[in-house]
């Protein structure tokens, strides 16, 4: 039912992909009461004809077609914005950009923030939409005792996205991935056995090594692949082709396996060692967003999810510098790679998040 916060006819902009989630967010806002637009971006020009018919795209002109058959099947304004500017400048850029720099970014936080809560909002006033609502997989809700908006976990923690969110509306937070699939057949949406779109939705799996290459080919050359000693033990064909925690591809021979460490742009080394050395006791995580504290106090305690579906792990934070934060973890943890997110929870409740800057080893 509409909360009681919005009445009936409260106009909402829908961002719709195409997919099964944001069309079933659509229709429950429908279903509710409100008065609602589609909108869909025009984020990404595919470089190949046939990637427009690559299942899973969400900016493709299939991805498109599906949104409007949604639209006019729940009887809703449809519009296409095109936001490829601000996509190129906000998400392709820092893309490259971290790479460039030996970290890992995560291209969904960045468009989540910059892209659909902050450029789609922009839209959404001009349609004069009181609320955007997405398919995230997350709850909102009003905490009186802390007077702030919070965020939780969805009941499907298989697909909760409260990791990648830090005047919006998550109708799908209370149900399951297969709920919303049941909910869409029995609407008979079109997109009710539509996959799931992939991660990255401009890079294909495995590929990042050579889109970075292509657009930075100054910045990614090759250079040696090196011990914790220094000692050299092969050579490597670019940062950009490696992450944290890496164990295939790295085209050396060694008695026992190897996993990448660390990348180190300023020398343009790979460095690598045995799976021990991949456990770090700590971190250091930057650009914070307090979600449901004003601010993060000595030895708070908390779970600490490091990864997209990785399991939270019990942590200590501390501040540090300003705006940044301490964690050390209650067991050292695998593959804490700089330029991933970092969120902080307490049970279901999201209290920060930011972006890895290092792992501590001490």
């Amino acid at each position: 039912m509409v909360t009681e916060r919005f009445g009936q006819g409260t106009r909402v902009v829908v961002a719709m992909s195409g997919g099964v989630d944001s069309s079933v967010a659509a229709a429950l806002l429908v279903r509710q009461g409100y008065e609602v637009i589609g909108v869909t971006m025009q984020i990404w020009e595919a470089q190949d004809p046939l990637e427009e018919a690559r299942e899973g795209g969400c900016c493709s002109l299939s991805a498109v077609a599906d949104a409007r058959r949604v639209a006019d099947l729940l009887g809703i304004p449809y519009y296409v914005a095109n936001m490829r500017g601000v996509f190129g400048r906000e998400v392709i850029d820092y893309f490259v950009e971290e790479y460039t720099q030996g970290r890992t970014p995560n291209p969904c936080i960045a468009c989540n923030q910059k892209v659909k809560f902050e450029a789609l909002l922009h839209k959404a006033s001009e349609l004069e939409a009181d609320l955007l609502a997405t398919g995230h997989y997350v709850r909102l809700s009003y905490d009186e005792s802390r007077a702030r908006y919070t965020l939780r976990r969805a009941r499907d923690l298989q697909k909760d996205q409260s990791y990648v969110l830090a005047r919006l509306l998550f109708p799908l937070g209370e149900y399951t991935k297969n709920e919303v699939r049941v909910l869409a057949a029995e609407l008979g949406l079109p997109v009710a056995g539509k996959p799931d779109s992939q991660e990255i939705c401009f890079v294909d799996e495995g590929r990042h090594g050579e889109f970075v290459a292509e657009r930075r080919p100054d910045a990614v050359q090759p250079g040696p692949i090196i011990d914790a000693s220094g000692r050299v033990l092969g050579r490597h064909r670019g940062l950009s082709y490696y992450t944290v925690g890496q164990r295939r591809g790295l085209g050396i021979a060694a008695p026992y396996p190897l996993y990448v460490i660390r990348l180190d742009p300023e020398r343009n080394a790979l460095i690598v060692g045995p799976e021990i050395q991949t456990f770090a006791p700590g971190m250091r995580v930057a650009k914070l967003n307090m979600v449901a504290l004003e601010t993060l106090h000595p030895g708070t305690q908390a779970e600490v999810q490091i990864r997209y579906r990785a399991r939270p792990v019990p942590a200590s934070i501390t501040p540090d510098n300003p705006g940044s934060v301490l964690v050390r973890f209650k067991e050292p943890q695998k593959g804490v790679t700089p330029g991933q997110a970092a969120v902080f929870y307490q049970g279901d409740l999201v209290l920060a998040g930011g972006i890895i800057q290092e792992p501590i080893w001490e």
